[in-house]
């Protein structure tokens, strides 16, 4: 990677500062397809975003069994749309996991795709007592400059009456969800956690008339009080430390499709009758939680010193009104996250060789640090400038067992370095090169991935 192309100065590691910016952006879509533009959803519209990550999280993805089977085979539609409009930008779809209607996205700058590493995922159901994954929680961790981040998408039960099963099943996927790994094993484990979704929790006691009013007159103050999740972070203890921004925006739930007017059908049951129609909601919420912080502590950590190596700033919080494909409306929070970086040099670096055509095979050359965690199945890709994911690979070189191991008689950046060739037979694109660790490469399907890049 050129030099003027790495995120912070690496030559001053230890007094430099990185700040991220992520985007985070939850939202039931109600098994709707991609709407024509998401450009404010993704701040596209606002000059000099400059967004690091974007972090998807939608709930209700069409997951009927023709549509389900189709994606599992191929990139579902909500996948293919955001790679269309985020890869010309410089961004490439880095993880993802899909279980039935729950579907999570990382899509990650190119710059820092040499920094994320040790990528894992999960789910957990917890629909028909665990055995439906129609609710439950899809999970991405990762290391990101040397901190561990977890973020969870999760869809809780629905109904007004069901408080406490939706706060057992935050509770039991707080203790259960389980990561493979020496590093970190639960959720609470990580430097980092972000917990979003369509959590369900409804405001109480207030009558619909009366909430509608207050939504009218903007005064959402006097609901936060009665609201399901402020209520239970003041008596649950699992809840503490868990924090999240002002609902200065109008409740998300429930919407008549393609319009800002809350719920106005009466909805029909199963034997006729007419229903009683839905109280506005905060339903779709963003939650954070550095690792050993407390409620009161306003998401300062209580040790100083830690407080100079991971912090998170709340830059905006907010809900999108224009989007009206579901009944819900998206909900994005956007972060600054402030960190020392523990991770300050690309771990392996890849470099091309004399001339290249098509009509030879192409020699390469590549280094590795260390303390690299190599793999019998560790491979180097060649890719196309601008691709999307890391399977636009346009073709690929095993790196022999015996090659990716520490050599002591390597040069004084304690770097190894060897050669191997790829053979292709012809590409009229622009290429670059990159190094991936391939052994979680090979559990895609299964969720895992984990990438290290160079040019």
């Amino acid at each position: 990677m050129d030099h003027d192309d790495l995120p912070f100065d690496s030559l001053t590691p230890n007094s430099k500062k990185l700040t991220l910016r992520i985007h985070l952006v939850t939202w039931n879509v109600g098994t709707a397809p991609p709407p024509r533009d998401v450009s404010s959803l993704l701040l596209l519209d606002t000059p000099k975003s400059d967004i690091d990550m974007y972090i998807v999280g939608l709930q209700e993805v069409n997951s009927k069994i023709v549509t389900f089977l189709s994606d599992l085979a191929f990139d579902d539609p909500w996948s293919l749309f955001l790679m269309d409009i985020l890869a010309p930008l410089g961004y490439i779809k880095h993880s993802s996991i899909r279980m039935q209607g729950l579907l999570l996205l990382v899509f990650v700058k190119h710059r820092h795709i040499p920094f994320i590493q040790d990528i894992r995922t999960n789910y957990i159901r917890t629909g028909l007592y665990g055995y439906w994954g129609n609710k439950g929680g899809v999970t991405v961790r990762m290391s990101v400059y040397g901190h561990m981040m977890c973020f969870v998408n999760c869809h809780l039960p629905a109904h007004m009456e069901n408080t406490h099963q939706r706060l057992d099943d935050f509770e039991r996927m707080l203790e259960a969800h389980q990561f493979d790994g020496e590093s970190v094993g639960s959720i609470l484990d990580h430097d980092a956690v972000f917990w979003f979704g369509d959590l369900n929790f409804r405001i109480t006691d207030f009558g619909i008339h009366f909430i509608r009013e207050v939504i009218q007159g903007n005064r959402y103050s006097v609901l936060w009080e009665k609201d399901q999740l402020n209520m239970a972070k003041k008596k649950e203890g699992f809840l503490q430390g868990f924090m999240e921004g002002p609902l200065k925006f109008k409740p998300t739930y429930k919407f008549d499709l393609n319009s800002d007017v809350y719920d106005t059908r009466w909805k029909k049951s199963l034997f006729g009758f007419n229903g009683k129609k839905r109280k506005p909601a905060w339903t779709d919420r963003i939650l954070w939680k550095l690792k050993n912080i407390s409620e009161d502590e306003s998401g300062e950590h209580p040790d100083a010193d830690y407080e100079n190596i991971l912090k998170i700033i709340l830059e905006k919080y907010t809900s999108h009104m224009s989007y009206g494909i579901s009944d819900h409306k998206p909900v994005t929070g956007t972060f600054n996250v402030q960190m020392k970086p523990l991770i300050v040099a690309a771990p392996v670096a890849v470099r091309a060789e004399g001339e290249w055509n098509a009509d030879h095979d192409a020699l390469i050359s590549y280094s590795v640090a260390k303390d690299f965690p190599s793999s019998t199945w560790d491979w180097i890709g060649l890719y196309p400038v601008g691709f999307r994911h890391t399977k636009d690979y346009v073709t690929y070189a095993w790196v022999k067992d015996d090659e990716i191991s520490f050599s002591e008689d390597c040069n004084q950046k304690h770097r190894a370095t060897w050669k191997v060739y790829l053979h292709f037979t012809s590409c009229t694109a622009q290429l670059f090169l990159e190094a991936i660790s391939a052994r979680p490469i090979l559990q895609f399907f299964l969720g895992t991935t984990s990438t290290l890049y160079s040019h």
